[in-house]
């Protein structure tokens, strides 16, 4: 019999190998040849680019003022190096930790009260089938966020103000004494979160009622012919539909947790709450900008930004550990 010669076996992998490095990387000219021929897209694409460029990147040169003793005149780079002195100030001084306490106070508040708010909206309205009354809702809700943060503190006051408020009239029908509630220092925090809850429930809720809209019929179709309740249906189908945006929105809603907004609480603010109103944002305005310690306040917006990043990063991994929803 003639003796069959087999082929040598191929290496495992080798030619997974050899088709790998045949791929060679996309050269420079193909790179030009798609940017001739999409221009149009990366032209588009430009402007935002340069933005962020111009208005973000190369301004964070400056954070050099932060370890410098800024002078006007000598300017950025002529000033005095000073290290980490205004750091040291801002930890030494005597209200550091009420200033910590409160803006953490407010913003872990806002964030408990004001971030299942939308949710629980957006569930609500998914559920009502009257298109004239679900519209008037939407309209109704989402109107106070047009409402600018001047008008809104404006609302506020007048509503509260003693004799004369709507509020205060209320409480003097059921019996109660006028009560100045915008010099309660204990009612400060609350008037804050509750007001912002109603400004901003509305519009937080396009983003949950966007992907309440994506979720495939033909669950709800099935659900109803299991005979599913609609809080078993909001509890099976709904509510998980919900989990990955929910997610993200609050790994960036905890990553700005030290960013308390300064324009409503400055605005608020009295000589009577300042014990519970006064958080950095509103402490940087005043001991370093009209005191004009720029690079006092530099410091303190560095250590805000920081302290920001580091719970960002963490808040990302943590909810990339437990579940498969993450910024990165």
């Amino acid at each position: 019999m003639p003796r069959l010669i087999s082929k040598p076996q191929a290496e495992p992998g080798l030619a997974r190998k050899i088709s790998l490095s045949s791929q060679a990387p996309p050269s420079k000219s193909n790179v030009g040849k798609k940017i001739k021929r999409h221009w149009q897209l990366y032209l588009v694409l430009l402007l935002p680019v340069l933005y962020l460029i111009i208005f973000k990147y190369i301004p964070m040169a400056g954070i050099v003022i932060a370890f410098k003793n800024f002078n006007v005149i000598k300017g950025i780079w002529g000033s005095d190096w000073v290290g980490l002195k205004y750091f040291h100030q801002f930890f030494e001084s005597p209200n550091f930790w009420l200033y910590i306490k409160n803006t953490l106070g407010i913003s872990f508040y806002g964030l408990i009260v004001g971030f299942p708010a939308p949710i629980i909206l957006a569930l609500a309205l998914n559920e009502i089938r009257n298109g004239i009354f679900k519209k008037t809702v939407q309209m109704v809700s989402y109107a106070p966020y047009f409402i600018s943060t001047v008008i809104m503190v404006s609302i506020i006051i007048v509503n509260l103000t003693p004799h004369v408020g709507m509020v205060s009239k209320f409480f003097e029908m059921l019996g109660v004494s006028n009560t100045n509630f915008m010099g309660m220092p204990g009612l400060f925090k609350s008037i804050y979160v509750w007001s912002d809850v109603w400004q901003f429930t509305g519009y937080g809720a396009i983003i949950y009622i966007a992907a309440l809209s994506g979720v495939n019929p033909e669950l709800y179709e099935s659900a109803k012919v299991d005979g599913a309740s609609r809080i078993q249906k909001i509890l099976r189908i709904d509510i998980p539909s919900l989990v990955p945006v929910s997610v993200i929105l609050l790994i960036l809603n905890l990553g700005n947790i030290m960013k308390l907004g300064f324009e409503k609480i400055y605005l608020m603010q009295n000589p009577l709450n300042l014990s519970t109103s006064e958080v950095i944002s509103t402490y940087v305005y005043k001991v370093g900008l009209l005191g004009s310690s720029f690079s006092f306040s530099a410091a303190i917006g560095l250590f805000n930004s920081v302290i920001n990043l580091i719970l960002l990063i963490t808040v990302n991994y943590i909810a990339r550990k437990l579940s498969s929803n993450s910024l990165w």
